[in-house]
C-alpha cells in the first residue's frame, strides 16, 4: 500500500518503520524541521517538510495516489482538516487519525474519518479488561459507529474450544484477526485450533456483537 503518514513525532515516526519494514510505501510530512530532518536521516523515505493543513504539501506527498492517510499529529485540529483535505479534496479513499483529546473522538467520526484512534479510551479499555471478569471488551468503534474491533477471552467452558478456526461459523461481517495465546500473536488460519486462555481479537458489526459473544463464549444469561 501506499501510505501517507503526517506528524514525525514518536508515534509518527515509529508507525512509518513498522509499515516500512513491511514493505509498505510511505511518504512522512512534518511542519517541525528538527523532527523532519532526524527523520529523514533514520527513515529510508521520503520526509516533506510543510503544514499539511495547506494542499501544498499534500500535493507534494502524491495524496492522490495514497491508500490510506494517517494524520498522527499532537493537535487534533490540524488532524481532523489533514483527513478532510485527504478525503474531499484528494479523494483518498481510507483516513485514520489520531485523537489527543478523547472528547473529541464522536466530531472526528461525524465528519468523515474513517478510523478515529482514541488511545486513551483504548489504554483504559485495555485497563477495565485486564482488572475485570468480564469475557467480551469493545476496544475500538469506526466507521461512524458501525464496526467494532473486539477482544474476547476463551474460558474453559466456552463452546469453540479445541474446535479449528475454519469450523466456527462467525455471524455476517465478521471476522477473526487475531490471537493472543500467552506472549504469543498468532494469525488465524483454517487449522489454527483454539485453546482456553485464548485472548480472540475479532471485527465484527456493531448489531453483531451480542451473536458474536455468544458463538465465542456461549449463552449469556
Amino acid at each position: 500500500m501506499h501510505i501517507v503518514i503526517v506528524g514525525a513525532g514518536r508515534i509518527g515516526f515509529n508507525l512509518a518503520q513498522k509499515l516500512i519494514q513491511d514493505k509498505h510505501i510511505v511518504t512522512m510530512i512534518e511542519k517541525d524541521r528538527a523532527r523532519c530532518e532526524s527523520a529523514s536521516l533514520s527513515l529510508d523515505t521520503l520526509v516533506i517538510n510543510g503544514d499539511a493543513c495547506e494542499s501544498r504539501y499534500l500535493e507534494d506527498a502524491e495524496v492522490g495516489r495514497a491508500d490510506v492517510v494517517a494524520a498522527v499529529t499532537a493537535d487534533d485540529e490540524d488532524n481532523l482538516v489533514i483527513c478532510q483535505l485527504a478525503k474531499e479534496v484528494f479523494g483518498v479513499r481510507r483516513t485514520v487519525a489520531r485523537v489527543n483529546n478523547p472528547r473529541n473522538e464522536h466530531i472526528f467520526t461525524e465528519l468523515g474519518v474513517d478510523v478515529p484512534v482514541n488511545a486513551t479510551k483504548i489504554i483504559a479499555k485495555i485497563i477495565e479488561e485486564e482488572v475485570s471478569f468480564e469475557d467480551f471488551i469493545n476496544l475500538m468503534t469506526f466507521k461512524r459507529g458501525k464496526l467494532a474491533l473486539v477482544r474476547v477471552d476463551l474460558s474453559s467452558d466456552s463452546p469453540v474450544i479445541n474446535k479449528y478456526v475454519k469450523d466456527v461459523v462467525l455471524p455476517e461481517d465478521s471476522v477473526l484477526v487475531t490471537i493472543v495465546r500467552g506472549d504469543n500473536i498468532i494469525v488465524p488460519k483454517g487449522d489454527t485450533v483454539l485453546q482456553k486462555g485464548d485472548d480472540l481479537v475479532a471485527l465484527t458489526t456493531i448489531e453483531n456483537e451480542q451473536q458474536l459473544l455468544e458463538m465465542l463464549v456461549g449463552k449469556v444469561e
